[in-house]
């Protein structure tokens, strides 16, 4: 079924789309030429979907959604059944692929299993995605997938389609247009208002949950101005660069581990009873 919000307003095709551009665009190996292919006419529908992104992310934007969503009052869900939520998304008319979004949750999961890593750092796999479950609550996929970046202070050229930020009003207030903007130096990502989406949502989601580091993977993988090209350190502390390696050891399962091979839930599925039961009660608060 498609979501309710992915309507002609919407930039992307569906988020199979956003996927399929985020392994391309961060494709191990790839020269500087081949990545500012990623342009308006290569990949029309995400340079849409960055305008609309770039201009809409301002910070009294960022602090609304913040204080609407961060008090996660949105009901009680099991991990299956944010998951099984989640799969609503998914696209019945997309020709490329058939896997469901919990499939595609469980490949990042699985691959990190498969790799011997700590059970943190698996179950970080699968829930990495479930703050996608804001496009159900009538949120635009602008405000909910995409590169993030600090609001507040200057852009970074960095950041993929920065040419986009000067439609955003906030990038006609001087505050927030100087390096620190309304930061201080190396105040920490902590202090940081960040772009508004999955990522932050879901962190807040498992802040009670997770240890830190697998808070970090959830808070900062889709931070690619950072983890891939150093951006922001001078608002960064020391144990952000620090947590930052664990981010750098998740992103390549993000963006690598998914296929077309279908995994089978139902063989692995007591696995994954047995891990949500040892970090998570029964429900928790989204």
């Amino acid at each position: 079924m498609k979501s309710a919000t992915n309507v002609a307003t919407e930039p992307l095709h569906d988020l199979e789309e956003w996927d399929e551009f985020l392994a391309g665009r961060y494709k191990q190996g790839k020269s500087e030429a081949e990545f500012r292919q990623y342009d308006a006419v290569a990949t029309p529908g995400v340079a849409e979907f960055y305008r609309l992104n770039h201009k809409f992310q301002t910070v009294d934007y960022v602090l609304g959604k913040e204080k609407e969503y961060f008090g996660l009052n949105k009901g009680e869900k099991s991990i299956w059944e944010a998951a099984e939520f989640l799969n609503t998304l998914v696209d019945d008319s997309d020709p490329d692929t058939d896997l469901t979004q919990i499939e595609h949750l469980l490949q990042t999961s699985e691959a990190i299993r498969k790799d011997g890593h700590l059970k943190w750092f698996v179950l970080a796999g699968f829930i990495h995605d479930l703050g996608k479950v804001l496009c159900l609550w009538g949120e635009p996929q602008w405000g909910v997938v995409g590169d993030t970046f600090p609001v507040g202070c200057a852009y970074s050229d960095q950041i993929v389609f920065p040419e986009y930020f000067r439609a955003n009003p906030d990038f006609d207030v001087p505050e927030y247009q100087t390096k620190y903007g309304i930061y201080e130096p190396n105040c920490g990502l902590s202090n940081v208002h960040m772009s508004f989406g999955h990522d932050g949502y879901i962190g807040e989601v498992m802040k009670n949950y997770l240890p830190e580091e697998a808070l970090y993977m959830l808070r900062y993988h889709s931070f690619y101005s950072a983890h891939r090209h150093d951006a922001y350190r001078h608002l960064m502390s020391k144990h952000d660069i620090e947590m930052f390696e664990w981010v750098n050891k998740f992103n390549p399962y993000d963006l690598y581990s998914k296929g077309h091979v279908k995994p089978d839930v139902a063989a692995i599925k007591p696995y994954y009873d047995d891990l949500f039961a040892e970090f998570f009660p029964a429900k928790i608060a989204w």
